[in-house]
Formats: C-alpha cells, sequence, structure tokens
C-alpha cells in the first residue's frame, strides 16, 4: 500500500523513460539522463492534499508530475481565491521559485491521486546553468505564463463575474477527463458481439483495432450507428463491425484544454474523440462529458439551432449568442478562440436557416453556393457583424434555365436577408449582399469580376472590392467556392499588379503612434479622444496577411490561420509570425470586451476605444502591438519596392 509521504528511489529506466518524454529533458542525451535519473525519487500524494502553500513552502525540489493531476491558485489582500490553472501529467511545479531562489508563490493542491518525481534542488540548478536548451525552456514557459495572466488581469478588471462561472473549458485539459481505459475490438467482430461488448461496458463507443494489434487503432463504432446504420436499415448483426465503423478516428492531444476539443466537435460534427497521448489513444471523450463541465456550454446551443424546425424559432436563439460570448470571455478564451466559436455559432444559425428555406421554396434550378465575405469570411466577426454575403451558382444550360434561376434566386435571398436581420444581423451599408442582383451571378460572371479586378486594377476600384477576396463557403455546394478560389489563384500569378496595389495601400496607413510613442486619436467630432482599434489597429494585420496568402496562393481567409500557414512555408520568419498573432490577439480582445460591455450597457457597440481608460498594462501592450504594424511593412516594402 502506497502512502503519502513515501518517498523511496526508482527504477532508473523507469524515471529515464518519463524524462525522455517530456520537455525540456527529452533534449538531454542518455548518459546525461541516466545520470539525472539517480538522483530522482517518487512521492505519493492523495487527493485534497495541499502540496506548496504560497509565501511559506521552501522549495527542496522540483515535482515533475507522472500520475494524477494537480490546480494551482493564490489569495488575494480580501482573501478571494483566484483559480490560475490545472497541471497534469508531464508538467511541474516550482521551477520559478528555485530559479528565483524564493519560497513557493502559488498554493498547489492535489485534485487527485497523484504521484510526483522529485528532482533535488541542486541537480536542477545545475541543468539550469549548463544545458542551454533549460533555461531557454522554462523562459519561454514563464513568459507565455506572464501574457496568459496579463490577460486575465485584463479581463477581470473589465468585466464582472455572474453567479459561479467555473473555468473548466479553459482549465480542463480533455485528458483529465478520461473516465476510463478504451474499449476495442478486432474488425472482424460481429455487430451483436460490439454491441453486446458496449452494453456490459456501459459505453457508447468502441474502437476497432487492427487483427492481432489492440494498439493500433483504425476505427469508432458509436452507438448513433447502431442506431442509424444498423437497426434503421435492417442489417445482420452477424456482419463485421468494421462494415459501419466510422475511419479514421477523429484525435485530440490530451494536453489540449477542453474548449479545444468543443470547437473540433462542433465544427466537424463528430461527437467522439479519440484522447491521444504520445501517440496511443488512451480513452474517449464526448460531447457529453464536456457539456456536464459546463452547464450553459456553447454546445448546448449548438445542439438547440440544429433541432430548430421554424426559421422563426431561430431569432431567440440567434440572440443568445453574445451572453455565450460573453461567458467564454469571462473563462479565458483567446481572441482568436472567440471569433472562432461566434463563426461557429453564427454559420450554425445560416446552415439551419437556409436548409429550412430550401425545404419552404423546393429545390433550385441549379446548385449554388451561399458565399460568406469580409470578416464573416475570414470568421473574424465579432458584437457588430454587417451581413456581407453573395450567391454563386452554375451557369444555366438555356434561356428557360436562366430565367428560372433569377427568378428562384432573387426571392430566396430577399427571404434569407430579411430573415438573417430578424436574426440580429445588420443590413450591410454598402448593399454587398445576396440581395443585390450585381453580387447573385452564375460562376462565368463571377470569374470575370475577379479577372477585371485583378487584370487592369483601378486602385480605388479594388480597395472597394477586398472584401470579396476573403470569400468561404457559407451554405451550399462548396466546389463552386473552391472552383472561384483556384481560378483567382491562377490568375494572381499571371497578374501581381493588383498585389502591388493592394501592398502599397497596406504600408500607407501607419501605426497610431506619434513619433514619442503616444497614441494617435480623434481630434473632433462624435469619437473625440478615442482611436478605431479595428481600422487603425487591426486591419493593417489583415491587409497583411491577405497579400502575402493571394501572393502565395494560400486558401485559407481566417486571418490568424493565413499567418500561421506563412511562417510554415517559410514565406515570414517564426519570430514575427509570433508577434503578429500576439498583437492582432491582444487588439481583438481589447475590442470584444469594448464591445460586450457596450451591449450590456444597451449601446450599439462600435471599435473606437478610449485610450485613457486602459490600464497601464493594457496601454503598454497597446502600444507594443501597434510597433509591429511597422514590422511588417517593413516585410511589404522587401516583396514589393516602390517604383
Amino acid at each position: 500500500m502506497v502512502v503519502a509521504g513515501d518517498v523511496h528511489s526508482e527504477a532508473p529506466e523507469v524515471v529515464v523513460e518519463f524524462l525522455s518524454n517530456i520537455m525540456p529533458f527529452n533534449e538531454l542525451n542518455n548518459k546525461k539522463l541516466h545520470e539525472v535519473a539517480k538522483h530522482v525519487k517518487v512521492d505519493f500524494f492523495p487527493k485534497g492534499v495541499k502540496l506548496l502553500s504560497a509565501g511559506e513552502t521552501e522549495l527542496t525540489h522540483l515535482y515533475l508530475i507522472q500520475q494524477g493531476g494537480v490546480k494551482s491558485s493564490i489569495v488575494d489582500d480580501e482573501g478571494e481565491v483566484t483559480l490560475k490553472d490545472y497541471r497534469g501529467e508531464g508538467s511541474y511545479i516550482g521551477a520559478l521559485p528555485i530559479i528565483r531562489g524564493t519560497v513557493a508563490n502559488l498554493d498547489i493542491e492535489t485534485v487527485e491521486d497523484t504521484f510526483c518525481f522529485l528532482l533535488p534542488r541542486e541537480i536542477f540548478l545545475d541543468l539550469i546553468n549548463t544545458q542551454s536548451g533549460f533555461p531557454q525552456y522554462y523562459l519561454k514557459s514563464f513568459s507565455e505564463k506572464i501574457v496568459t495572466t496579463a490577460y486575465t488581469e485584463l479581463r477581470s478588471h473589465k468585466m464582472t463575474r455572474r453567479g459561479d462561472e467555473d473555468l473548466y473549458l479553459f482549465s480542463m485539459q480533455v485528458g483529465d477527463i478520461v473516465k476510463q481505459d478504451p474499449h476495442s475490438v478486432a474488425p472482424d467482430t460481429s455487430i451483436q458481439e460490439a454491441a453486446k461488448t458496449m452494453a456490459e461496458c456501459q459505453i457508447g463507443s468502441l474502437l476497432i483495432h487492427t487483427q492481432g494489434k489492440p494498439d493500433d487503432i483504425i476505427g469508432i463504432v458509436t452507438d448513433r450507428d447502431l442506431r442509424n446504420k444498423v437497426l434503421a436499415k435492417g442489417r445482420d448483426y452477424n456482419e463485421a463491425v468494421d462494415t459501419i465503423m466510422s475511419s479514421p478516428v477523429g484525435t485530440v492531444l490530451s494536453q489540449s484544454v477542453c474548449f479545444d476539443a468543443l470547437l473540433r466537435m462542433m465544427s466537424t460534427g463528430i461527437h467522439h474523440l479519440g484522447v491521444e497521448r504520445r501517440g496511443k489513444i488512451i480513452g474517449v471523450v464526448t460531447s457529453h462529458d464536456i457539456m456536464l463541465l459546463q452547464g450553459n456550454s456553447p454546445y448546448s446551443l449548438f445542439k438547440e439551432i440544429s433541432k430548430q424546425r421554424d426559421i422563426r424559432g431561430l431569432y431567440p436563439l440567434s440572440q443568445k449568442i453574445p451572453e455565450m460570448i460573453r461567458n467564454l470571455i469571462k473563462e479565458g478564451a483567446k481572441a482568436g478562440n472567440i471569433a472562432r466559436m461566434i463563426s461557429i455559432l453564427n454559420d450554425q444559425i445560416l446552415e439551419r436557416l437556409l436548409t429550412l428555406l430550401e425545404e419552404e421554396m423546393g429545390q433550385p434550378p441549379v446548385d449554388y453556393c451561399w458565399l460568406l465575405l469580409g470578416s464573416e469570411g475570414r470568421r473574424e466577426q465579432t458584437f457588430k457583424t454587417d451581413q456581407d454575403n453573395a450567391i454563386i451558382y452554375v451557369d444555366p444550360k438555356d434561356e428557360q434555365q436562366r430565367q428560372a434561376a433569377e427568378h428562384y434566386f432573387k426571392a430566396f435571398a430577399e427571404k434569407a436577408i430579411d430573415h438573417l436581420v430578424n436574426c440580429g444581423y445588420p443590413l450591410c451599408p454598402g448593399e454587398i449582399m445576396a440581395v443585390n442582383p450585381k453580387w447573385c451571378q452564375p460562376v462565368s460572371v463571377w470569374k470575370e469580376y475577379f479577372q477585371k479586378w485583378v487584370s487592369a486594377p483601378d486602385p480605388q476600384e479594388l480597395l472597394h472590392a477586398t472584401i470579396f477576396f476573403d470569400f468561404r463557403t457559407g451554405f451550399g455546394k462548396a466546389s463552386l467556392a473552391a472552383e472561384l478560389r483556384q481560378h483567382l489563384n491562377v490568375i494572381s500569378k499571371r497578374q501581381e499588379l493588383y498585389l502591388l496595389h493592394l501592398a502599397h495601400e497596406c504600408m500607407a496607413g501607419r501605426a497610431p503612434l506619434s513619433f514619442f510613442k503616444n497614441f494617435i486619436v480623434e481630434k473632433d467630432g462624435e469619437h473625440i479622444n478615442k482611436l478605431d482599434i479595428k481600422r487603425q489597429g487591426l486591419t493593417p494585420f489583415v491587409n497583411f496577411a491577405r497579400v502575402l496568402a493571394l501572393k502565395h496562393g494560400v486558401k485559407e481567409t481566417n486571418t490568424l490561420s493565413r499567418l500561421h500557414v506563412l511562417s510554415k512555408e517559410k514565406v515570414i520568419g517564426e519570430e514575427l509570425w509570433a508577434m503578429a498573432v500576439e498583437a492582432y490577439e491582444m487588439q481583438m480582445q481589447l475590442r470584444l470586451i469594448h464591445q460586450l460591455n457596450q451591449l450590456e450597457a444597451g449601446i450599439l457597440p462600435d471599435n473606437h476605444i478610449d485610450p485613457a481608460s486602459l490600464s497601464d498594462l493594457e496601454k503598454r501592450m497597446l502600444r507594443d502591438s501597434f510597433e509591429v504594424i511597422e514590422r511588417l511593412h517593413s516585410v511589404l516594402k522587401t516583396m514589393f519596392p516602390v517604383g
């Protein structure tokens, strides 16, 4: 029987295997690993044990969690406990106090029975001093935590908490909610045997492994498969289970937070994800598991929308999105993830609305695709989201079909736009909507539009057209949008003059900072002493990513995704990519919080922020983010020199 405080030596081979799989120890050579392992001991701590007390505990060892998990928290001067994070297998405890030579800076408590490897303080400090990868790793880790803390403070100072809002979606790792080891069967197991196994084990899914190789997972069968593929279709229960399995298995890394898994489920329609650790599936997590963590989960709203059978029933559901997003901001979501969640929920409203409208009006004469443009196309909506959409449809084969298509899509667009307005999505002031006949056209006309914009660009007309370059599929035949994107990529390679215009326009907009690094604000008018965080701060990042994406044929439309691809393809350096992402996220965070506070005050949301209302930390971070704009312009000047 293992008891708390039962510190004992562990077999070096066990320690070496563990260390070789976690950063930064996996960078040590085999000899050094074995040398370090000799000094490591193991200790067991039951659930609920306080390992460290902030301001009191002296750190004699670095704790490396081998199994189990802990939570870290801090108590403020008023006695309020703030949860900082959860840490699971492979995480460390106590590095910062050891390096700084101080007592513990956080309260650490086990949330389940936990085994820790204990590395003596002096051995750890020796690694810091002699192994270049160690200080670099922990400095990066500390920096990330400082940034996260800064964002948390930004949120908490600007937002008021409602009720008992837990932080599980963003603090709990997926691996921490896996309830049991996975169950799997061979592919030739009968459907009846598989169903019996699921019933006996009281599980909703069963993994399928390669014949004779239990760790090689090739598919999954769920209770939904048994209902829809077997019972509903009267299949023979003696058939092999691999005839109804889904393959490959959708997976999520065990160290991912639950919110990442939720986003994956909602964007793909997958309800069961294999939880992967070191290349092996250690369990299965379901949408239900995550919903239990968070009673007011975005997934519950997502399901409500998908089940709605009346278009007017979507009106009140769409009004729930701001409150859902408010909770995500408070819980700790990054701005990029919040924008993705807004897009997923908005897309679900659109998908359900147009599906029901099709049922009401009947099938269209030709296939079509409802295009999303601008911020909708980039998946960067906030609380102020005008409608920017269009329709592209297959070229009619004759005059009769042409007239039928025009008549159908005119009526379809008018009804759809009206319903979207009632759902809370305002009309586009510039009439860039499918209801405008100019933006409801067959494929051939859309190709002519882009050919005109690209081949003989008038700079002003081109700037007005940039909203169209960020198009993506919203509903309907996705292959039509893909065909248009391919056409754009081809003509972009032949006609780069328009990219030059876009790049120079991007460089013309300077960062809103004076020579002495003061914010440049409006001098008069309705928004006096305020700056437009969208136009002056975020747009330069959007424009930069768009120009390079068009130049290099990147299909992504989201700004952060474009920057990521450009970094992976070595178009921009990793350092610039990281700086741009951090700067963009920070500004988006300010914008979201600003707009949400306006909504709660009954004010129509806008993008005009008063720098005087920001904390010193926010002002410094905002200045830093604006300075990145000059770095982006330097890259463009190299690629698109004047003259």
